[in-house]
């Protein structure tokens, strides 16, 4: 089974902290050894956002700032691939032909961002669109996708399961709103309904809740079911 794993840059390493990136390291080395064909895509988090802050303040044009957020997200693909060992390629992959050839040969491919105007929660969409990947994990810093910023609304609903049709127009709703961010940005979530990859959003800030979700469907996030497929998720590894 193809499993493209999306980590934040602030769930991966907060505060850059080395027992949080060597936990997440060890779940993807458990789900590669349960035989699980890996894409692992990192984030910038709070580093990159205080890099693209002290640059936009110094001037810097917004393709610069983007670029300064993909050297971060690699900076950060570099720690996962460092804890990962000899399993992963030895770099980040700078384009999704590379990540699929090292997945391929039986690496696990680590990325961070590719181009401008490009996040990495698209990176991670379009990964397993490439690598035709069979269920595609969004570990983030909440537990699910929810109506509204759950970070600034108290009564914000989550939702256990989606369409991804419901997850676009979800998500558009929360990039409109001027302060909220939303879990899975547009792009992401577009392409997310045009590959037709299952899709889990979920807290990663425990790495084993990684490791439930692929191998047994355990988790408390949301589930992004495409269309013209079963309710019933039948992709589990165990099975």
């Amino acid at each position: 089974m193809k499993v493209v794993v999306s980590i934040g840059g602030s769930v991966l390493a907060p505060d850059l902290e080395s027992q949080r990136v060597r936990g997440h390291a060890e779940v993807i080395e458990s789900l590669a050894n349960e035989g699980c064909t890996i894409g692992a895509v990192v984030g910038g988090g709070g580093v990159a956002r205080e890099y693209i802050g002290t640059a936009r303040n110094l001037g810097a044009n917004e393709i610069e700032l983007d670029d300064i957020g993909i050297d971060v997200t690699r900076l950060n693909a570099r720690l996962l691939i460092a804890a990962l060992g000899e399993q992963a390629a030895p770099s980040p992959a700078e384009t999704y032909e590379k990540a699929g050839t090292a997945m391929h040969r039986g690496d696990i491919a680590v990325m961070g961002g590719v181009m401008p105007g490009q996040t990495t929660d698209a990176v991670s969409a379009a990964l397993a669109e490439y690598t035709n990947a069979d269920l595609l994990v969004y570990a983030t810093s909440v537990n699910g996708v929810f109506s509204d910023d759950p970070n600034e609304v108290d009564d914000a609903t989550k939702y256990d399961e989606l369409s991804a049709g419901e997850l676009v127009d979800i998500v558009a709703d929360l990039e409109m709103t001027a302060g909220s961010s939303a879990p899975v940005d547009f792009v992401a979530a577009k392409l997310i309904g045009r590959s037709g990859v299952r899709t889990i959003v979920l807290d990663g800030t425990e790495p084993e809740r990684i490791a439930d979700a692929v191998l047994n469907g355990e988790h408390n996030g949301t589930d992004i079911i495409p269309h013209g497929t079963d309710d019933e998720m039948t992709y589990w590894v165990q099975e």
